[in-house]
């Protein structure tokens, strides 16, 4: 079983060490999180002005609060503010902002008792993000913007990190996804059609662990974790954000936590902008990373088609 770490003071190269192996990183509110999280609940505020965030849900149609909340998860990706603030956070994590490189972060919203679960909405089943063509060596960093709940947190399943299991992944590529599946996000309102990779064999999901935060604080961990949404019963909407990170210095020694059993193709890499000034990873690296099937759709999701994601 991995270790949990809370708040450690370990070097990046260390953490991200821990990190490969199945360890998960866990760290209390802190002000650069906290920043990061009052950005994000004013923008949510204020597209639901005069409701309760955590109660809105109830106050309208389903199909109401997914016009609503789909024009919302882009603006925040492209708000110029939340950039800085997600860069000032790496950086008070003990990256450095010349080998670190972001992609954007996501605002996730998991409603209760079953009102949304499809599309931008998706209530995630057990899942390994490698089988969505993340590079073994992706550092996911998930952050609650109000304090949750053992039956709204996710959860995590340490026991199959190193262990193999029949998955739908051969079926996915990356640049299809692109170009189809996460621009119809908005669509799917009563049920998410869209392929994604699922276990295809029965698995004991115990025993499971879910790691329980006040807002701003932080779970970091690999993109192996198998991980999945916890059935939300609070009668709380649950709001998130969540980004990834990959070192250059792992990418360039092909340092990352190991392919367990995805068949995936494509890459995410190109997604991955440098901390410091916003460069792409360099072409010939991302290649190495690569399967060829780059006619396949679109190398990467272009914000002017975005709904949500």
């Amino acid at each position: 079983m991995p270790s949990v770490f809370i708040d450690s003071e370990l070097n990046d190269f260390d953490r991200r060490t821990g990190l490969y192996r199945g360890d998960l990183f866990v760290f209390t509110p802190r002000a650069s999180t906290l920043a990061l999280v009052d950005h994000a609940r004013s923008m949510i505020e204020e597209a639901l002005p005069g409701l309760d965030p955590l109660r809105a849900q109830h106050a309208m149609a389903v199909e109401r609060y997914v016009e609503i909340m789909a024009p919302l998860k882009p603006a925040f990706i492209h708000h110029p503010r939340t950039k800085e603030l997600i860069r000032d956070l790496v950086e008070d994590l003990g990256c450095s902002l010349e080998n670190t490189f972001l992609d954007v972060p996501r605002l996730r919203m998991v409603t209760s008792d079953g009102y949304l679960t499809a599309g931008i909405g998706y209530a995630h089943h057990p899942h390994r993000d490698t089988w969505y063509s993340a590079p073994q060596c992706q550092l996911n960093w998930w952050i609650p913007l109000w304090d949750i709940q053992a039956e709204s947190a996710l959860a995590f399943h340490p026991a199959w990190f190193d262990r193999p299991i029949k998955n739908s992944s051969s079926d996915f590529n990356y640049y299809r996804w692109n170009s189809e599946g996460r621009k119809n996000a908005a669509q799917h309102i009563k049920q998410d059609t869209r392929n994604q990779p699922k276990p295809l064999e029965p698995i004991d999901l115990g025993p499971e662990l879910r790691v329980v935060l006040k807002a701003g604080g932080i779970v970091l961990f690999s993109p192996v974790q198998l991980h999945s949404t916890v059935p939300n019963t609070t009668g709380l909407t649950r709001y998130s954000l969540d980004f990834r990170t990959v070192a250059l210095d792992d990418v360039l020694a092909g340092r990352g936590a190991p392919n367990v059993d995805a068949a995936c193709t494509g890459t995410s890499l190109r997604d991955f902008k440098r901390g410091s000034d916003l460069a792409p990873l360099p072409e010939e690296q991302v290649a190495r990373y690569d399967s060829g099937s780059e006619a396949g759709g679109m190398l990467v999701f272009t914000p002017a088609l975005e709904r949500a994601s």
